[in-house]
């Protein structure tokens, strides 16, 4: 099945349903929407004479452009390569390269980027602005038929953001999201026409993941006129469109939290805030559900298994509220209703209830294999199981609780500490807005804890407060052994935390 096919039933079924909003403005309605890309498929076959199987990226901010490229390409059988608008000139050309990309469309503003290293990708043949009369006049090429394609063939290039080394390409098939689709009604939440999704998070990760089920539903897609995420913006469409959900970072949900909070901001028609992407610290989660009300939905998922390894519904929210299970707070959900998640050992057996061991994950959300990369492919992908490198544990109800990457863990005298642990714990303090723990060389220890903490606007908080809280809630071994305050913490395209910078901030002669 041809992702494009959910377009061409939702513009044939709802035609009048309105289905994309600039801000607060709508601008097409189903019936549109669906003629436009069919239109734009026309010309990626006659005018850009791509032919199926061809890869076109995507580097963009948020806009409705966006969502009918998008919807192009799937319709004419061309992949798509989404990259992260924040993206350096030199990732870009990386991931340029590697794709093989024939066309790169992108934003007004962001041309230029992609000129400066256009000669350097040997298959770029277009780059297209998207706010050029160029762009407009490739609507008025006559529509073609939504491709014929295999269920496994690709839709979706998704590199990884590459915090440990190059990035790779995870090869999305129209089965893996059309699979994500049915997760994502089973376990997230319900969608019907008139309905509303605000994309404020890049539609190159996750938001635009979740394109897919709003259109399978023709649901209306917003697009914020700042392209991106603006707590103010936000709450002003709050208050002018109904029944919204949005996909957002923890980081984003903390800054809305606040916004609201200061604010006072009317959040009648908010629906739900779909999390995930990173840790959600408790003391954060606590303080979002303190303000939204049980409107939250966790889920956890991979690059490689998009936005389905497990969710935590509203459901589950609620039923933390008992004393019986407010622990399960901490945990990510339920392994997905369309896939199958084990926490096995260094054996690859199944490790019982609570035991810490890497998660792996079995489905038909799970990618065909890296892009180009057979090797990386065999390693992360074992009997049809694929080897997230995420630590875990899974409790006697069946919930998933995530503690670290492998590759954070810090082994101190021979004992793991799970960082999210230690993390938690000095976030409940007042005067921590952001922190990250990581291991340092030791000769004798092995490693030793060490937390890099940023304080709230006008926060008072010392390093002897902080190990207090730590001896009170967790074991003294535990503990942090230097704290280093900063400003800010190093963050990736993806807003995640670069824990490899702050360990290269430790090495000896490092101010």
């Amino acid at each position: 099945m041809n992702l494009a096919s959910l377009l061409e039933r939702a513009g044939r079924t709802f035609p009048t349903q309105p289905a994309i909003a600039h801000g607060e403005r709508i601008l097409h309605d189903y019936g549109s929407f669906s003629r436009r890309c069919a239109a734009l498929a026309g010309a990626l076959r006659s005018q850009a004479e791509l032919v199926q199987g061809d890869r076109i990226a995507l580097f963009m901010k948020n806009s409705p452009e966006y969502l009918e490229i998008l919807f192009a390409a799937w319709h004419a059988g061309i992949t798509v390569v989404p990259v992260n608008a924040k993206l350096s000139g030199g990732e870009l050309k990386y991931i340029l390269g590697h794709s093989g990309a024939r066309i790169c469309f992108t934003t007004p503003g962001l041309a230029e980027t992609v000129h400066h290293i256009a000669d350097d990708v040997a298959t770029l043949e277009h780059v297209i602005d998207t706010g050029t009369a160029t762009f407009a006049d490739w609507f008025n090429t006559v529509p073609v038929p939504v491709a014929d394609l295999a269920s496994d063939d690709a839709a979706w290039l998704f590199y990884t953001s590459g915090t440990t080394g190059t990035p790779k390409g995870a090869m999305l098939t129209h089965r893996n999201l059309i699979t994500m689709n049915y997760g994502y009604f089973m376990d997230v939440e319900s969608v019907a026409p008139g309905d509303s999704i605000l994309h404020a998070a890049p539609l190159s990760h996750g938001s635009g993941l979740y394109v897919l089920p709003h259109v399978s539903a023709a649901a209306l897609q917003i697009i914020p006129e700042s392209g991106g995420f603006d707590a103010d913006e936000i709450c002003d469409l709050l208050g002018t469109h109904r029944s919204v959900s949005f996909f957002a970072a923890p980081t984003m949900v903390k800054r809305l939290t606040q916004k609201v909070r200061e604010r006072r901001a009317d959040t009648t028609e908010l629906r739900n805030i779909i999390y995930g992407g990173g840790p959600m610290y408790l003391a954060d989660l606590r303080d979002a559900l303190d303000v939204f009300g049980n409107r939250l939905v966790e889920i956890y998922g991979q690059g490689e298994t998009p936005m389905t390894i497990t969710a935590k519904s509203r459901a589950l929210h609620a039923r933390c509220n008992t004393p019986e299970h407010a622990h399960q707070l901490a945990s990510v959900g339920m392994p997905n209703a369309v896939v199958d998640v084990r926490v096995v050992g260094d054996d690859g057996a199944t490790l019982p209830a609570n035991e810490v061991g890497e998660i792996i994950v079995r489905g038909d959300t799970v990618m065909s294999g890296y892009w180009q990369n057979p090797e990386a492919t065999r390693e992360a992908v074992v009997d049809g199981w694929l080897y997230t490198g995420d630590r875990g544990c899974m409790d006697e109800y069946g919930l998933l609780y995530l503690k670290d990457r492998s590759k954070d863990v810090i082994i101190s005298g021979g004992t793991n500490i799970y960082t999210k642990e230690v993390e938690d714990v000095l976030l409940t303090h007042p005067g921590v807005f952001e922190v990250s723990v990581v291991g340092r060389p030791d000769p004798e220890w092995g490693e030793v804890v060490v937390a890099f903490v940023v304080a709230t606007d006008g926060g008072d908080v010392t390093p002897e407060e902080l190990d207090q809280l730590c001896l009170e809630k967790i074991a003294r071994f535990k503990r942090p052994k230097e704290y280093f305050f900063v400003d800010d913490l190093p963050k990736n395209a993806y807003g995640k935390i670069v824990k490899n910078t702050l360990r290269e901030r430790l090495r000896p002669g490092t101010d």
